[in-house]
C-alpha cells in the first residue's frame, strides 16, 4: 500500500510540474544561459516547494490550506512583483560565453534554487492544485495513516524532479545546437514572457 501511494505521488509531482509555466520558462532559459545543472537547482527548487504543498494535502492541514487562500492577495502581489523583477533580471542577461554555459552574471546555484523555490510557493494555484488532485483522487487528510502520507508526498518530490531533470537533460542536448546569437533571443523571448506573467498576475487582483 505504501508503494502504491509512492507510486500515485510520483504521477501527481510529475504532471503538475510539467505543464510550461514561469518555472518552466525559467529553468529552459537558465539552462541555456547557465548551464544545465543552473536549470536543474531552479527545477529543484520549484520540487521542494511542491513537496511542501504536497504535505499540506497529503497531511490534510485543513487550517493551513486555508489560511494560504485567505492571503491569496498579498501572495499574488508579492509573486507577480518577483516574476516582474525576474523578467527584467532576465532581459539584460547576455548570452552564455563558452560551450559551459557559464556567465559572469550568474549569482550562484543556491540563487536559482531559493528563486524558484519562493515562485512556487508565492502561487496560490498550486496549493488550490493539489487540493483538488489529492480530494479527486480520495488521498487527503489522515485516513491513510502518516506511513502513506509520508509515501506520497516523497513520490510527489521525485516526480517533480523527475520532470525537471528530463527538462534540463533536454535542453543541455538542444543547446550545444544553438549559436550565442539564438541564445541571446532566447532570453529576451524568456524575459518578456516571464513579465507576461507577472503582468498577469497583478492585473488579477484588480476587482
Amino acid at each position: 500500500m505504501v508503494f502504491e501511494f509512492l507510486i500515485k505521488g510520483i504521477v501527481i509531482g510529475f504532471s503538475i510540474a510539467a505543464p510550461v509555466g514561469p518555472i518552466g520558462i525559467l529553468t529552459i532559459q537558465r539552462s541555456i544561459t547557465h548551464g544545465t545543472w543552473a536549470g536543474l537547482a531552479t527545477g529543484m527548487g520549484a520540487a521542494t516547494a511542491d513537496a511542501l504543498y504536497g504535505c499540506v494535502a497529503g497531511f490534510g492541514l485543513t487550517l493551513i490550506s486555508s489560511w494560504l487562500l485567505e492571503i491569496k492577495t498579498p501572495v499574488l502581489l508579492g509573486g507577480g512583483l518577483f516574476l516582474c523583477h525576474l523578467g527584467l533580471s532576465t532581459l539584460k542577461q547576455p548570452a552564455s560565453q563558452g560551450q559551459g554555459g557559464n556567465n559572469p552574471i550568474f549569482k550562484g546555484y543556491l540563487n536559482a534554487y531559493l528563486s524558484a523555490f519562493v515562485l512556487t510557493l508565492t502561487n496560490p494555484m498550486t496549493i488550490m492544485a493539489f487540493v483538488a488532485i489529492f480530494a479527486g483522487l480520495g488521498l487527503s487528510g489522515m485516513t491513510k495513516g502518516y506511513a502513506g502520507a509520508f509515501s506520497l508526498v516523497t513520490g510527489v518530490f521525485l516526480g517533480s524532479c523527475l520532470w525537471w531533470g528530463i527538462l534540463t537533460w533536454g535542453v543541455g542536448q538542444l543547446k550545444q545546437k544553438l549559436d550565442k546569437k539564438f541564445q541571446a533571443i532566447i532570453n529576451q523571448g524568456a524575459g518578456m514572457v516571464l513579465l507576461g506573467f507577472g503582468f498577469w498576475a497583478l492585473i488579477r487582483l484588480i476587482p
